[in-house]
């Protein structure tokens, strides 16, 4: 035989006094044999409780977690034991039960497994009133999010949007921290607490910056973001971003980013990458923040054309993106674990192998140095096909040998004819990549540093001719090299070493 289940039946306070409660929540509050509510600090609680009504409320459970998400279990898991224990019951939460109610929310995921019926009775959210005092209409697009969790990714700056269950100065702080992440700190926000009660209502409009300053938070305040389509705002939008290019290279845009191609502007990538190196070479933040958003460009370029060919478009690209950093970090996002950085670059090594194997590459017949992008330039071309052979076993026992097979390439070169220079020089190049790789120095950086050690010292014989009122015509190589000494003496901290 079954057991009949026990049935909580969820209400909604509402968004105002008892004068505004539908008759039908009223019978079922004042009717019920428990009568439970998420927080009493709600003006319908206080004419109830004038009337004699009987309630029992969740307040001090608030006090007894650093959480809400533990908060909210602990409500929950008290009203499966009630109604386990006293048959049917009625919870009562603010607003409408169905709105911004994470505990009703849980009561239904868990309610068919606990054996308990869950009903909603329906009620009254903030969102009428509110919509009706600032005078929004919500077909404009609107957005309703979470104050206890909100994130900055959620905040859509061209939708009115309404942050609810902003408890206290605390929830507040929270929220004004993750809303300057979009918006400026002197952008205009509403603060409004019990909307429609009359001698309670109180509504002020501040700048995000002193939006926890205010005294009136409790529960049934809420913030209001009015929507924009200021510049200063809309240029830190990425969807603005994927709008603009796309302007760019529509029938009405720029003439020249239409005429370009994935090819014609190839090269770009390059060039913007090395830009990029050279601010961080620079150490300069400034610099590597424009030159960032220089190189994004052409990725936005490229996903454009693709997107107009019908291959792939800018979100597919993230998507695959964010794919792959979940599937290769295991040991973060899923049950692997890597105590040290050799660990989680086996890890990541062990899923580049199974992707290639689920592409249908055979790993085993491959060649050992297949994988490195053939267009890098040819010196870090070389350091890593060094490494790929190493990794296997064929490379030098000692660095005696390198140096001494550097040496061999030397003499080569020096006895080689004309026509053989060229593959001299190159062997002589690889031997010397070789010995980078064993000193455990990158060649390219090596070469980088030199390069610059040599523009800073051409820099002083400049200068100093400059100085003479002079030109090159004027001067000889003695006197420039008695000048590119001096440079290398600065540079030693002038004491000869």
């Amino acid at each position: 035989m079954d057991m009949k289940k026990s049935t909580i039946t969820v209400v909604g306070l509402g968004a105002g006094d008892l004068d505004q409660l539908p008759y039908g929540i009223y019978r079922k509050l004042t009717q019920a044999s428990h009568l439970f509510l998420r927080t009493k600090e709600h003006p319908v609680v206080t004419q109830l409780t004038a009337e004699g009504i009987a309630m029992e409320s969740f307040d001090e459970v608030y006090e007894q977690h650093e959480s809400f998400a533990d908060v909210y279990a602990d409500i929950v898991e008290r009203l499966f034991t009630a109604a386990e224990t006293e048959g049917n019951l009625v919870y009562a939460v603010p607003g409408h039960p169905l709105v911004a109610e994470r505990t009703v929310q849980l009561l239904l995921e868990q309610g068919e497994a606990r054996g308990v019926q869950i009903e909603i009775g329906g009620g009254q959210s903030f969102i009428d009133p509110l919509f009706a005092r600032l005078q929004i209409d919500p077909i404009e697009g609107f957005s309703l999010l979470d104050g206890t969790a909100l994130k900055a990714h959620e905040i859509a700056v061209g939708l009115h949007t309404i942050i609810a269950q902003v408890y206290d100065a605390f929830v507040a702080s929270d929220v004004k921290l993750t809303l300057m992440e979009v918006l400026p700190d002197d952008y205009q926000v509403t603060v409004a607490t019990a909307v429609g009660v009359a001698g309670q209502e109180r509504i002020e409009t501040v700048p995000l910056y002193e939006l926890d300053r205010l005294d009136h938070f409790g529960n049934l305040s809420l913030v209001y973001v009015p929507p924009t389509k200021e510049e200063r705002i809309s240029y830190r939008q990425f969807s603005y971003l994927k709008e603009i290019v796309e302007i760019l290279r529509s029938p009405d845009g720029c003439p020249w980013d239409r005429e370009q191609t994935h090819q014609s502007i190839r090269k770009n990538l390059i060039e913007e990458t090395y830009e990029v190196l050279e601010t961080i070479d620079d150490e300069d933040p400034d610099a590597m923040c424009e030159e960032l958003g220089d190189l994004l460009m052409q990725i936005m370029l490229h996903s454009q054309m693709a997107a107009e060919e019908g291959y792939f478009t800018v979100d597919d690209v993230v998507a695959g993106l964010n794919e792959k950093l979940v599937r290769r970090h295991p040991h973060v996002f899923g049950e692997k674990s890597a105590d040290d950085a050799t660990e989680a670059l086996a890890n990541w090594q062990e899923i580049k192998a199974q992707e290639k194997a689920a592409k249908g590459i055979d790993v085993d017949n491959q060649s050992h140095l297949a994988g490195i992008p053939r267009d890098l330039p040819a010196l870090m071309y070389a350091y890593k096909l060094q490494k790929k052979a190493a990794q296997i076993g064929f490379d030098w026992d000692d660095v005696a040998d390198v140096y001494g097979k550097v040496e061999e390439e030397y003499r080569e070169l020096r006895e080689a004819s004309e026509g053989e220079r060229a593959g001299e020089l190159g062997d002589l190049l690889f031997a010397v990549v070789n010995l980078a790789r064993f000193l455990k120095l990158d060649p390219e950086e090596a070469l980088a540093m030199t390069n610059k050690k040599f523009k800073r010292r051409f820099s002083y014989i400049e200068a100093k001719l400059k100085e003479a009122g002079r030109s090159f015509d004027e001067t000889d190589l003695q006197e420039m090299d008695k000048w590119w000494e001096e440079a290398k003496h600065h540079e030693r901290g002038g004491d000869g070493k």
